[in-house]
């Protein structure tokens, strides 16, 4: 294992705590387990493979090393090399592989160790995967997944190459779909859900969420895609939201709680396909809408939830439409630089109070 990998590994351990009853999915008295969000992508795939021979594993180092977050860990011991194939290090394959497979009946589930590297199996992806299934006139599927980490370190260091969040880039692909979980539950239900799909699915995984924890249904479910998640109800603010920063959402509606601002947090879950009817449905109710992702400001995924709030709900605003989000910079080494890279929770505590004042 490199450097590099060895040094990604540790990420997940430094990860901000959070309050355990934060997010809380499942309801009472229904069996359910409390684990990582790593694990629980770790248990979906085993189980999945489980029950579907065709379902296997390729990426590099994703055998013994569990690849860079150490999410397959145990996987190899447990299936075997047929099933969980170390690649070499070249994406482009990696993805040319998994299509190929994935049209003779397979249904691979790929891992790139970071989000940054996937340009290099771009054509593999946009020009291929993406576009089968219309050229063969629906003959052909394509259900495969691509499985990579996204996001800044948040003051970890992890640099310019290795912290992007690129979920726009794909979801800017007809033929493709986006995962982005929060929660442990989520990257579970999500996960069995894309497995299962006919078509290629983008699952990104933030990389700080990986050892955040929380509660897992024991018995077997799956989560739709296009389906936002109300995480908080609320009736004075829409906050929207995906991935890392649904967890600065709910912290700053539950401080905004006790100054009387009621939030509802809509998580996104699936960035294509978008869940338009829940977010109207959320800001027609509150009558003010923000907007947080951690994706580049510029061109990224909040100016498309600001058009869908406008398209959705605009009679209903009773302010204008607040989004908060990355720099449009590339990410820089430095641990201070780095921290003000992205919103927080006091960012968005900030905002939801400017938007009060209308």
């Amino acid at each position: 294992m490199t450097n590099l990998t060895r040094d990604a590994v540790s990420l997940g351990a430094k990860a901000p705590v959070m309050p355990p009853d934060l997010i809380v999915q499942i309801p009472a008295g229904v069996p359910a387990k409390e684990m990582t969000m790593a694990e629980a992508i770790r248990e979906a795939l085993a189980e999945e493979m489980e029950r579907d021979p065709r379902v296997f594993l390729l990426g590099e180092d994703i055998g013994k090393h569990g690849g860079a977050f150490g999410v397959t860990r145990t996987l190899f011991d447990r299936f075997g090399a047929e099933r969980v194939r170390n690649t070499p290090i070249s994406e482009n394959t990696i993805i040319g592989a998994a299509t190929g497979a994935a049209l003779v009946g397979m249904r691979p589930v790929a891992e790139i160790m970071f989000v940054d590297f996937s340009g290099l199996a771009m054509d593999q992806i946009a020009n291929q995967a993406a576009k089968l299934r219309l050229m063969t006139g629906g003959q052909a599927k394509v259900p495969w997944v691509l499985r990579m980490p996204q996001g800044g370190g948040a003051g970890k260091s992890t640099a310019a190459q290795h912290s992007q969040s690129l979920e726009v880039w794909y979801a800017h692909i007809p033929g493709l779909k986006v995962a982005l979980p929060s929660t442990p539950y989520d990257a579970k239900g999500l996960m069995k859900t894309a497995i299962r799909d006919d078509n290629p699915v983008i699952f990104l995984e933030h990389k700080l969420l990986y050892s955040f924890r929380g509660l897992v249904p024991e018995q077997d479910y799956s989560l739709p895609f296009g389906k936002c998640d109300i995480k908080r109800l609320g009736s004075d603010v829409t906050i929207i939201a995906s991935g890392y920063m649904v967890w600065h959402a709910m912290l700053a509606a539950r401080t905004l709680e006790q100054e009387g601002i009621s939030v509802e947090v809509v998580d996104v879950r699936t960035v294509s396909p978008l869940d338009e009817e829940t977010i109207g449905a959320s800001v027609r109710k509150t009558g003010r809408a923000l907007v947080v992702a951690e994706a580049c400001r510029s061109y990224g995924p909040t100016g498309e939830w600001a058009m869908v709030v406008m398209e959705q709900a605009f009679d209903y605003l009773k302010a204008p439409i607040r989004r908060l989000a990355g720099r449009f910079s590339p990410v820089p080494f430095a641990d201070s630089l780095e921290n003000g890279m992205w919103p927080d929770t006091e960012d968005v505590i900030a905002a939801a109070r400017d938007l009060m004042q209308y």
